[in-house]
């Protein structure tokens, strides 16, 4: 289909490398198999211009480069038709959010972008989260456009406003990001941004009119090089500044609650379901925390790429027991899974050397995503009356990481992390008393989880011989 027949009827936040790579793939493809034009995708950027400005010289063009074992290939994909910078396009967003021709916001804005509290309530301490509140009391009280948004949630939540002042019709808001129940999620802090600029009626419509599905979205997505740039242009002839890379594999479980159109994303080869759960948990559970694992374990042992990771006996030895030992345990397979065969085809998907995804990547945000990693897989086998010793491992590679900063050649090892300082502060100190003082951060580790003493104990041992291990 041509992409310019294509008008506007998605907006999604987080226009990133993995959602060029995957929702705008399978949405193209829907869009292709039906003929139906109405599936345009309007991109919205976080916090950086970087993605508009690369792809609007391209008009919303970009290619997939599908990197397999031995093979590689290029496509160009036209369904992301324009990309909107909050900073300075905020009210454009808002008029798509309020379009009768516009059916459907989805969400790949990482863990960070959801700003809870440890409780997992609306964190309107936040200062973004507090300014978008009072931007949305203005838009209520009939002001057309009170400033650019600071977070996603807000500039949502804003749009919805304006929908609901307008025609009011049916919405779906699809979160496609690694949370627990992350429709759930997104559906709670959007009504509490609501509740908290007093908008009452707004609520009630959006209990009645907007729903929030679920999904799980798996594919591998490494960061794009230079090298990745210049493939590309032999093949295409010009230069692709918008290029993404990605695995062959690609999968994504939708949960079937839309009120208004969508598009026929099962046409192209997603699964709608009437629940997701299993299939999210077992995936949160099975290949981020395995992906989690290899990305400390790896980088302190010197391994730039997960490749190089599974490649190490030992760490490929440590990643299975970690399914094998204490995560599938915790599992009710979602129907037609073998867990230990998804577990292999797991490493294997990582082994391909050709993606050159690096340990440094998937270790980033580690206090964001271990909560929803790995430490419900620790609660579990704790209630049970198991100590997770792999899942212990696991966490001791994350702890060692943030102590030392260095793999065991000394070549320093960034902490990219929205809690980076409070996590270099609370490790600083001896290495005896490490695995204690960072259970004690409160805002990653349930009590459940931190004052179970054998866990503390298995930790605690851990971390010992990983430092020695990595000095």
């Amino acid at each position: 289909m041509d992409p310019r027949a294509l008008s506007t009827g998605i907006v999604h936040f987080g226009v990133g490398a993995f959602h060029r790579a995957h929702q705008a793939v399978y949405t193209e493809d829907a869009a292709a198999a039906t003929g139906d034009p109405r599936w345009g995708i309007l991109g919205v950027t976080g916090r950086s211009a970087r993605v508009a400005e690369q792809l609007g010289p391209q008009d919303g063009l970009y290619s997939v480069l599908t990197k397999a074992r031995d093979s590689e290939s290029l496509r160009l994909i036209g369904s992301l038709r324009k990309v909107a910078f909050p900073a300075v396009d905020s009210a454009e967003v808002l008029r798509a959010l309020a379009s009768e021709d516009v059916h459907v916001a989805s969400l790949t804005i990482t863990e960070k972008g959801y700003p809870r509290t440890l409780s997992g309530e609306l964190d309107t301490s936040n200062p973004g989260v507090a300014a978008d509140i009072e931007a949305l009391k203005a838009e209520l009280a009939g002001r057309s456009f009170a400033g650019p948004a600071r977070t996603p949630l807000g500039l949502l939540a804003r749009g919805l406003a304006r929908r609901y002042a307008g025609s009011g019709s049916p919405f779906a808001v699809l979160c496609c990001d690694n949370l627990m129940s992350n429709g759930k999620v997104t559906r709670d802090l959007v009504h509490a941004v609501a509740g908290a600029a007093r908008a009452e009626d707004m609520l009630e419509w959006l209990r009645k009119s907007v729903t929030f599905p679920s999904s799980m979205v798996d594919r591998i997505v490494p960061a794009t090089t230079e090298a990745n740039r210049r493939a590309a242009e032999r093949i295409l002839g010009v230069r692709d500044d918008g290029l993404v890379v990605a695995e062959p594999f690609g999968q994504w479980v939708i949960e079937d609650n839309f009120l208004g159109p969508r598009p026929a994303w099962e046409r192209a080869g997603a699964i709608l379901t009437d629940d997701v759960g299993p299939f999210e948990v077992a995936k949160l559970r099975m290949l981020n925390a395995t992906h989690s694992l290899l990305a400390y374990l790896g980088a302190l042992h010197g391994h730039q790429t997960i490749a190089g990771a599974v490649a190490d006996d030992a760490l490929l030895n440590e990643a299975r027991n970690l399914q094998r030992n204490d995560v599938i345990p915790t599992l009710n397979a979602p129907p037609g899974l073998d867990l230990h065969e998804y577990g292999e085809s797991i490493l294997a998907r990582f082994a391909n050397p050709n993606l050159g995804h690096t340990t440094i990547q998937v270790a980033m945000d580690g206090s964001q995503k271990l909560p929803v990693r790995i430490l419900g897989t620790v609660a579990d086998r704790l209630a049970a009356g198991e100590v997770p010793y792999s899942a212990a491992m696991m966490l001791a590679g994350w702890m060692v990481f943030i102590y030392r900063g260095r793999d065991v050649n000394g070549k320093p090892l960034a902490l990219d992390d929205p809690m980076a300082d409070i996590l270099r502060e609370t490790a600083a100190g001896s290495e005896a008393g490490l695995a204690d003082r960072l259970l004690g951060l409160k805002a990653i580790f349930p009590e459940k989880v931190s004052a179970n003493a054998e866990f503390r104990g298995a930790l605690a041992a851990r971390v010992r011989r990983l430092l020695s291990d990595v000095t």
